[in-house]
């Protein structure tokens, strides 16, 4: 009787335990985004990330620190991204470097400091940070989810394989279309508000220059002097922000002939909720609606 009731109890506990989601938490929103979708009910994927932060330099509170140590997974960029990782204790078993297949890979830039925004001064690294911009880089972040979360979850496996091959299609697709409006861009001389798009630059062939602007405030006349010398004879530039720009400064790009789009490069929450695939789509369109206008 004993040992039924022990047997019985164990089961109980094992219906438990696999009925409790995995807590994961992620230090970007692609990377929330892909546990989500790749975990389906069997994962809560946790982005803490509070709106209007860039999550790229914003550092948790302790309490928010503690929450990450307990979760079950912790999904980690790489390159770089979100340092503060660096600086406290994480379990190394539920740590996921979700880049570290293509370290050799990373792009090195050179080191930018400047203040802007609730985070304050703080530096650009000397390593680009946004690899997801690459869709087949995104492919392998994915991935590299997808093999954690089923160690986790091993009795998932089958589910998680299916969600996968399901968004790495949607990732191909958008490498495609990328590498189609890259080939567009080939002539065009195109300059970023911000230093955000290496990889995507280097993945689909086009030159971007950078500023170092913030998208929702008015360019001063130095900033003007800068960006009319980066445009200098160029038949056609294409001004590329990282978020809705000022309207005056809207106003000024169309007054010297240039075409504007917004390209969301994606790293915080969305205000409209949309996954990484439509995120990414929308920018797409906007790259390709800037093309059709000039």
């Amino acid at each position: 009787m004993r040992a039924a009731l022990a047997a019985l109890f164990m089961l109980c506990a094992l219906v438990a335990s696999a009925a409790e989601p995995l807590k994961v938490y992620a230090v970007n929103a692609p990377l929330a985004d892909f546990a989500a979708r790749l975990g389906g009910a069997r994962v809560e994927a946790v982005f803490p990330v509070p709106a209007g932060r860039d999550p790229a330099f914003w550092r948790p509170p302790l309490a928010l620190i503690a929450e990450f140590q307990a979760a079950d997974l912790i999904l980690l960029n790489g390159a770089g991204f979100a340092s503060w990782t660096q600086k406290v204790s994480l379990p190394r078993s539920r740590v996921v470097d979700t880049s570290r297949g293509f370290a050799d890979r990373y792009i090195e830039t050179e080191g930018v400091t400047h203040s802007h925004g609730p985070e304050g001064a703080h530096s650009h690294a000397a390593v680009a940070s946004y690899t997801w911009l690459d869709f087949r880089q995104a492919a392998e972040q994915a991935r590299a989810v997808a093999d954690a979360l089923t160690r986790r979850a091993p009795d998932a496996e089958a589910e998680i394989a299916e969600r996968l091959d399901a968004l790495t299609a949607d990732l191909s697709a958008l490498d495609t279309r990328a590498r189609a409006i890259g080939e567009a861009l080939r002539d065009v001389r195109v300059i970023a508000s911000h230093p955000r798009y290496q990889y995507l630059a280097r993945a689909y062939g086009v030159e971007i220059a950078s500023l170092d602007w913030e998208a929702g405030e008015t360019p001063t006349e130095a900033q003007w002097r800068a960006f009319d010398h980066l445009r200098e004879g160029a038949a056609r530039v294409l001004m590329v922000w990282e978020a809705e720009p000022a309207p005056e400064a809207s106003a000024a790009l169309t007054g010297r002939g240039v075409a504007g789009a917004v390209f969301d490069p994606g790293a915080a929450s969305d205000a409209q909720s949309r996954s990484f695939i439509d995120r990414m789509s929308a920018n797409l369109d906007a790259l390709e609606a800037a093309l059709s206008s000039m």
